[in-house]
């Protein structure tokens, strides 16, 4: 969207924000602030004005080289300054400045005297009564402030999706159960498998809607009822995630599912087509002037448009719309397809099972391969094996096949990438295995050249196979490191060799932009479980999900192919 003046005299109060925090010069400051004023009082539009070349330098308090970076900022939407300030300060300092009571001195004031830097240090230091101790705080300020922290946290906060999954299939079994009951689903984020949600929408058909918000209110796991009526309820469970219900009539079933599961952006896109075929799209069905079109089938919703169904875990306005316009929409993968694993531990490293056990486990889950590769020696933590450990270990699998039919164990290793992007094993022990899965498991702290190099090097070995967890990220607790991800897909592609989508659910790496990026770059993708135990072969339905977000089908997943056509992919890799 074009910027308005008062987008760009934003920008200049954050930058006044976080030169104030930095104790900056108060006149540079303060200059910053009068030109967000006159922007904010400007009558004429600063974009116009940029767009015909006017003279900013002649408004009031606006010099030439505010001049330049008001046109910086309708250009780009932002500036150099801003961003490099952005980078010299903690991140979470605007969540900081956004807590009431907390101004830009106030800011400076905790980040100098306590090193406070995030929501959660602030709300700790509140609950221990130290911010009193510094100049300008006092009690009262500092319980409005553990108040205002609360709950901000408590706003922000959001769970992953296997903890989701698991909270709304029980209730959606409770509400089920309720006789009127015709059907309940899960909708919004959940439904579109995002890998973490900020609350649950569900959605019933039935008659009577005031009987059913009724019962939901009073489910045992129901901590507070945030609002409830007739048609919908809102409600805090025990363990804090907050569960929206809505209630229709079966003949508006579809129409609401459509609607409460697409993003803003999908669902508008999907209006903005009825409008042109003057149509009315709303939660309660799809109308021509008074008369009702369609609505009970989401099927019927998407055709009332021109288009067909759209899965739910493409509904983020990123194509989807177009795609089925042309009626190319990818054939999503599905947990069906896959036929193996290739990233497996056992209790020769940090596993919990038996080559044997996990053999079984993998199994009963229909699977007909999977792939040994526990750790290498450098994460000693992990008990990882050295080469005459992995020797002992090819040997034993050796043994293990000779029994199996119709299954079959590959022999691999987690190989530590090292900083100099060597790997932690000798070629004369990989060249013995099936597959060798790389991955950094130590200095995330690299400079972005650095480790994409490092990452890069590491593939150039004759024996490389497949790139693990590729950014190292960990779900809402570690940011990945800072790496090339489209060099080292490219890489990838030069030397025939693959990316994980690793499943574990605190991982869930690759994410689906970047799956949606391996796709695009021609690069297979292995969606693999990283299971420590038989229980985790389960956390493939994750890694499937993330996958399907990310647009991929089965041709594109590397394990999704039986072993007869996958053995000679993993060989090419091998020198």
């Amino acid at each position: 969207m074009p910027l308005a003046n008062a987008d760009v005299a934003a920008v200049f109060e954050e930058i006044a924000d976080l030169l104030e925090i930095q104790g900056a010069n108060p006149f540079r400051v303060r200059a910053y602030r009068n030109a967000a004023r006159t922007l904010q009082e400007l009558g004429a539009s600063v974009r116009k004005m940029v767009a015909d070349g006017a003279d900013l330098d002649a408004l009031p308090g606006i010099g030439p080289d505010l001049a330049a970076k008001i046109a910086e900022v309708v250009r780009t939407g932002t500036c150099a300054l801003l961003v490099r300030l952005h980078k010299e300060l903690p991140p979470a300092i605007g969540a900081l400045l956004a807590i009431p009571g907390l101004g830009p001195k106030r800011v400076r004031a905790l980040y100098q005297a306590l090193d406070i830097r995030s929501l959660d240090q602030l709300r700790d230091a509140a609950q221990q009564g130290r911010l009193r101790g510094v100049p300008g705080f006092g009690p009262t300020l500092e319980a409005k402030i553990l108040e205002a922290t609360a709950t901000r946290l408590a706003q922000d906060r959001r769970f992953p999706i296997a903890a989701a999954l698991a909270v709304a299939d029980d209730l959606l079994a409770f509400l089920c159960r309720i006789p009127d009951v015709q059907r309940a689903v899960a909708a919004g984020s959940l439904r579109r498998l995002r890998e973490t949600v900020g609350d649950i929408d569900l959605l019933a058909a039935a008659r009577d809607g005031a009987t059913v918000i009724e019962r939901f209110t009073r489910h045992d796991d129901v901590r507070d009822v945030l609002a409830s009526g007739d048609t919908k309820a809102s409600v805090v469970l025990r363990n804090g995630m907050q569960v929206d219900l809505r209630v229709v009539a079966p003949e508006s079933f579809g129409a609401a599912w459509v609607y409460f599961t697409g993003s803003k952006a999908h669902d508008i896109a999907l209006r903005r087509l009825g409008q042109e075929r003057g149509l009315k799209l709303n939660e309660y069905g799809v109308y021509r002037g008074e008369q009702r079109v369609a609505g009970e089938t989401e099927e019927s919703v998407y055709a009332s448009i021109g288009l067909p169904w759209i899965d739910p875990a493409l509904r983020e306005d990123r194509g989807e719309i177009e795609a089925a316009r042309a009626r190319r929409l990818p054939q999503l993968v599905g947990r069906e397809d896959l036929r193996g694993d290739l990233h497996v531990h056992t209790r020769d490293s940090d596993g919990r099972a038996s080559i044997e056990d996990m053999v079984a486990a993998a199994r009963e889950r229909g699977l007909t391969y999977l792939a040994v590769t526990d750790h290498s020696r450098r994460l000693a933590i992990a008990h990882g094996l050295d080469p005459g450990r992995l020797e002992r270990q090819i040997d034993h699998i050796d043994r293990i096949n000779a029994t199996l039919r119709g299954f079959t164990v590959l022999k691999g290793i987690e190989v530590d990438i090292l900083e100099d992007g060597t790997l932690d094993l000798p070629d004369s022990i990989l060249a013995r295995l099936d597959l060798v899965v790389g991955a950094v498991h130590h200095r995330f702290d690299l400079p972005r050249a650095k480790q994409t190099d490092r990452v890069l090097r590491a593939m150039d070995n004759r024996h490389f196979t497949i790139l693990a967890h590729p950014t190292g990220r960990l779900v809402d607790d570690r940011p990945g490191y800072d790496i090339d991800l489209l060099r080292v897909m490219r890489k990838a592609r030069q030397r025939g060799c693959f990316l994980e989508l690793n499943a574990q659910p605190t991982r869930l790496d690759l994410t689906d932009v970047a799956c949606r990026m391996a796709r695009d770059e021609g690069i297979l993708v292995a969606i693999d479980s990283d299971a420590h135990s038989g229980l985790e072969f389960d956390h493939l339905a994750l890694g499937v999900n993330q996958a399907r977000r990310g647009w991929l089908t089965a041709d594109d997943v590397l394990n999704a192919r039986p072993l007869p056509a996958l053995r000679p992919l993993l060989a090419a890799t091998m020198g």
